[in-house]
């Protein structure tokens, strides 16, 4: 390893996202122990690009703390020689179930001795929140970077800047939602969807057609039928403009008859007093007697001429 360079600026660190997966899914196999592994990729400059990672097994592994052993370590060169043999190692990564995102005095401790390049960093990883972030040297001090790139190995194309502490938080929701783009989507068959949508016209028409009816209600005519009595006219029915005919589909104009009531005689008055009714004079009959026959004739009578009998004649 070799010796840290007095440099302040903060190291610039690209990693995959194929090795984040990795990582993560490394840390929640166990989600109450630590695990930890090796990263492996290249400097370029004042940074470095990660592009692989190797788990460490057969490491001393507790709830809080995690030990690379001798074991550890030959598995991690065995891997390594094989099938990175051009590549460095660029840092390790541990995982904290649990407790947060920081480096303790362990971690400290252990980085000092076994990464204490200029460009080695040291990832960690929470399983519990997905909280994550990468700590490397800026000067004698080990702090959290605030700039992180993170490159998609499917399009080859780099993440922007984000100055935040932890800048990729958000990643393997965005992998997520990815994945779940591609998938086919999952619903109801066709032919239920057009029921449904059928179901859903039928029911606004038959809304419609009611409201029309209490909105807009249509007049009723009734015909006399000689055999039924009264009918109700079939719909269509309607009168004439000027008000003369009705007209019935199928049968044509008819003539409108309109009843007219006539005027009733009044009502007799019960408080009025009966009228006194004279009797009848009876006539004469051809075999009476010669007085009754010349009867003088009643005050007003008037002869067979027009003449009143009772006016002297000249």
């Amino acid at each position: 390893m070799g010796k840290r360079k007095p440099d302040q600026r903060q190291p610039r660190v690209t990693i995959a996202g194929e090795v984040l997966r990795q990582i993560r899914q490394h840390a929640r196999s166990n989600s109450k122990t630590e695990v930890c592994g090796v990263l492996i990729g290249e400097e370029n400059g004042n940074g470095m690009s990660i592009t692989a990672r190797i788990p460490g097994l057969n490491a001393a592994q507790a709830g809080t703390y995690v030990t690379f052993t001798q074991d550890t370590w030959e598995h991690i060169y065995k891997i390594k020689d094989k099938e990175f043999p051009a590549e460095r190692i660029v840092g390790w990564y541990h995982s904290h179930p649990g407790f947060g995102v920081f480096l303790s005095d362990h971690d400290t401790f252990i980085h000092k001795n076994f990464f204490s390049s200029a460009l080695q960093v040291a990832w960690v990883y929470d399983p519990h929140s997905d909280e994550e972030g990468c700590f490397g040297w800026a000067g004698e001090r080990l702090e959290r970077l605030s700039e992180i790139h993170v490159k998609d190995d499917k399009g080859g194309e780099e993440a922007g800047e984000t100055g935040k502490p932890e800048p990729v938080g958000g990643l393997e929701d965005e992998e997520d939602s990815n994945e779940s783009d591609q998938r086919p989507e999952i619903g109801p068959p066709a032919w239920l969807r057009w029921m449904l949508m059928i179901a859903s016209y039928l029911l606004l028409a038959t809304i419609a057609f009611f409201a029309a009816v209490l909105l807009f209600p249509r007049p009723v005519y009734l015909l006399v039928d000689p055999a039924r009595g009264l009918v109700e006219a079939p719909p269509g029915t309607h009168v004439s403009p000027d008000g003369s005919s009705l007209s019935i589909p199928g049968v044509g104009d008819l003539p409108l008859i309109r009843l007219v009531p006539r005027s009733l005689p009044p009502e007799p008055d019960k408080n009025s007093k009966p009228q006194s009714i004279e009797p009848a004079v009876p006539a004469p009959s051809s075999g009476g007697s010669a007085a009754g026959s010349q009867a003088a004739p009643q005050s007003g009578a008037k002869s067979g001429n027009g003449k009143d009998s009772n006016v002297p004649r000249k």
